[in-house]
């Protein structure tokens, strides 16, 4: 670039620069939400005696074999009474394998997730023989996934008057975000959408000061190329 852009567009160039600069820093460091836990947006019926699937999974699909995975009762806290209390999981996976001394007693040797399904994102949880006890909301929680949707919550419901079957497999839907656990689904795309803003705009005053630097040095070397004929001719 010529010395007489720099000389005369000095303050706003490097404006425009540095505020290209920072917010290609943002854009870089804003993360982009991917992988998110999905669960099912309507309850999961079952009679008594029924081993149930509470559906759970991620999308898209996402390896979390080497992952912890927690199965809690959200709805159930600790004893404020007895500081040493804490809340116990339905089902807990962690380095590869069950974990049943943090489990519930009621749900011992009951509960199971489908290890082979894992790696594609399948973290469902089978329970076997429910009972009325069982009834409530159950959270599927994957507490190092790199995504800001990491829960999901799907309840169960337990009714002597529903048709016995050997087992209940309900599709897997979406799941509305809990407040607590989530961020809404569009949140990438909304994110997507004003970075893409930001680098239009940004492109644009680039593209406008680059423009008004070179315009300004075609016009002071127009006007010396003058000057030099106007001195020639009068020689």
């Amino acid at each position: 670039m010529c010395t007489c852009c720099l000389d005369s567009k000095k303050p706003s160039f490097i404006v425009a620069l540095w505020t290209f600069i920072l917010c290609s820093e943002f854009i870089v460091r804003t993360p982009v939400q991917a992988v998110m836990v999905i669960g099912s947006s309507l309850p999961i019926f079952a009679a008594p005696g029924d081993d149930v699937i509470l559906p759970c999974h991620l999308k898209p699909m996402f390896d979390v074999q080497g992952l912890t995975v927690e199965w809690s009762k959200p709805d159930l806290k600790p004893d404020p009474s007895d500081r040493l209390s804490r809340v116990e999981y339905v089902h807990l996976y962690r380095d590869r394998k069950e974990v049943p001394d943090m489990k519930m007693a009621s749900y011992f040797r009951r509960t199971e997730l489908f290890m082979d399904a894992m790696k594609h994102g399948n973290i469902s949880l089978k329970i076997l023989n429910v009972s009325e006890e069982d009834n409530g909301r159950y959270r599927c929680f994957i507490p190092k996934l790199r995504s800001r949707v990491k829960a999901a919550v799907v309840e169960l419901v337990v009714d002597p008057d529903f048709a016995k079957t050997s087992t209940t497999e309900m599709p897997l839907h979406f799941q509305t975000p809990d407040p607590q656990d989530t961020t809404p689904a569009n949140a990438g795309r909304s994110r997507v959408s004003v970075v893409a803003v930001v680098i239009t705009f940004m492109s644009v005053l680039v593209v406008v000061a680059f423009s008004a630097c070179f315009s300004r040095c075609l016009h002071q070397k127009l006007n010396k190329l003058s000057e030099g004929k106007t001195t020639q001719s009068q020689v």
